[in-house]
């Protein structure tokens, strides 16, 4: 990401283990929520059709404002701390429990939160009731900064999805996570932007998010948690923070940026069903050297979707679908938020001169 602001860091939000509390966070306005309380344990479950089970009692818990308490209250059993143990050392991150059957969950995160375990290692899961189990890396994307994880404990609350492609600035927010190891932590805040585009990452390694932009306090040890709306409902998996430092530890300015849960969502289906994944492509090679405004392509990749549109060497892409790309980076972002096989309009500086729409259905390739 580029910056005009001195002294400014993109980092991922990886965290220490520290013993966990709960914090909570102020109101706002929200229609109502529905959940589910267990009869049993008094734990509170969201409703995602406005029923219950026969060892549960359907409540509302608010009918105006956004109630952080209740919201949090629905969705904290659905995320989980992760505590990543390597012979190098260790960290913590957060998770969200997203498909569960009577003997295993399958759980999402950010691929920084557990790469270190990937050869080696130890993965271990906090569940909200304090229980500890293990876990391992059903399937890992570096592209986009996501994994799956899986445990072998079953009928686990699992998180509700939201439609992220839905969401405005201004509208009320919730993050829970694990910052620091402090498990289940509660902020809340708003959708600041959206379509940022964001790397992180090692030179060669990057991750590229369209980032959903909130200033909901998040900070190291978020990584992989849930960013949910007003109706408890999760549309953003919590990934990257910046930072006014250039060193040490990063903490939360209120620039925080989450990987919108439609483009997660693509992503972690096909690691569940198949442990890899795929990205869309354009079918170029930018030019890394450009200066100017846009994204110059360098070469035509044979037989992919620029190519075949007759996109002309030398163009330099300004739009995507109507989107401006000012850069490489906001092109690359913008392309990897669709599926492969997506049509896309990309608007061009031809270099004879001129604007041009070309039609380029996106094509696909396996990701790192």
């Amino acid at each position: 990401m580029k910056s005009t602001i001195a002294k400014v860091g993109v980092g991922f939000l990886l965290g220490a283990t520290l013993v966990g509390g709960i914090a909570t966070a102020a109101t706002n306005s929200t229609p109502s929520l529905k959940a589910c309380v267990d009869n049993r344990t008094q734990a509170l479950y969201l409703s995602k059709d406005g029923t219950c089970s026969k060892t549960r009692t359907l409540v509302e818990l608010s009918s105006g404002g956004l109630d952080a308490k209740s919201v949090a209250a629905a969705v904290t059993p659905s995320v989980v701390s992760i505590q990543v143990t390597t012979t190098a050392g260790g960290g913590t991150g957060s998770g969200s429990i997203y498909k569960t059957s009577s003997s295993s969950s399958y759980i999402i995160t950010n691929n920084h939160v557990v790469e270190d375990a990937a050869t080696s290692g130890k993965i271990t899961v906090e569940l909200l009731n304090g229980d500890l189990v293990d876990a391992k890396i059903v399937g890992r994307d570096a592209n986009y900064d996501l994994a799956v994880i899986q445990v072998q404990r079953g009928n686990l609350p699992v998180i509700a999805i939201g439609d992220s492609s839905k969401v405005s600035v201004g509208d009320p927010v919730i993050a829970i996570g694990s910052p620091l190891g402090l498990a289940s932590t509660v902020t809340s805040g708003i959708i600041s932007a959206l379509n940022r585009p964001i790397t992180a990452g090692d030179v060669g390694e990057e991750s590229y998010v369209n980032g959903i932009q909130t200033d909901a306090a998040i900070n190291p040890g978020n990584s992989g948690g849930a960013l949910v709306d007003s109706q408890g409902r999760i549309i953003g998996v919590n990934s990257v923070i910046v930072s006014l430092s250039t060193g040490g530890t990063a903490g939360n300015i209120g620039l925080g940026f989450s990987i919108p849960i439609n483009e997660a969502k693509r992503v972690v289906d096909e690691i569940i069903a198949t442990g890899k994944s795929t990205r869309p492509v354009l079918g170029v090679n930018l030019d890394s050297t450009y200066k100017g405004v846009g994204a110059k392509i360098l070469k035509l990749l044979p037989g992919q979707g620029a190519e075949k549109a007759g996109i002309p060497v030398g163009s330099v892409i300004r739009s995507i679908d109507g989107v401006k790309t000012n850069d490489q980076v906001s092109a690359i972002v913008r392309i990897r938020s669709y599926a492969p096989g997506t049509e896309v309009t990309v608007l061009v500086d031809l270099p004879t001169g001129g604007q041009k729409s070309f039609k380029v259905t996106l094509g696909s390739t396996p990701s790192s």
